[in-house]
């Protein structure tokens, strides 16, 4: 379903169900959750408020929720677990499966490995 951008604007939500503006055109008050996170802030459980609509070519629209800034709630602030458990999911993207060292840099997924064991240089020192 093709929409214009007149088609995104339903203030009232009769015909997408919930209130709808066009493309950052949200009134003042509501905010996306990445506009939330922006300012510290999250959802909260909260209930949406509405959603922006982006029309697309031969795709369906992009759609954001809304939520109410005044509602919104502070984000949790991190504990020691999370802080040491996010620690050593990073440690484990740096660590080649190769070699067991940890490369520096997070393994490309492409690669598999570090670039050192992923392209190792002939005994003579000439590439190919």
């Amino acid at each position: 379903m093709s929409l214009t951008f007149a088609a995104c604007f339903d203030p009232d939500g009769r015909v997408h169900g919930l209130p709808t503006f066009p493309w950052r055109l949200a009134p003042e008050g509501l905010a996306t959750r990445r506009q939330l996170r922006a300012l510290g802030l999250r959802p909260g459980g909260q209930e949406i408020a509405g959603q922006v609509l982006r029309p697309r070519f031969r795709r369906g629209p992009l759609t954001a929720f809304l939520y109410r800034v005044d509602r919104a709630k502070p984000v949790r602030p991190m504990t020691p677990a999370k802080t040491a458990a996010l620690a050593k999911a990073n440690a484990a993207r740096r660590t080649c499966p190769t070699c067991r060292t940890d490369a520096g840099y997070v393994i490309p997924a492409s690669l598999g490995m570090c670039v050192a064991c992923a392209y190792p240089t002939p005994p003579d020192g000439i590439r190919p």
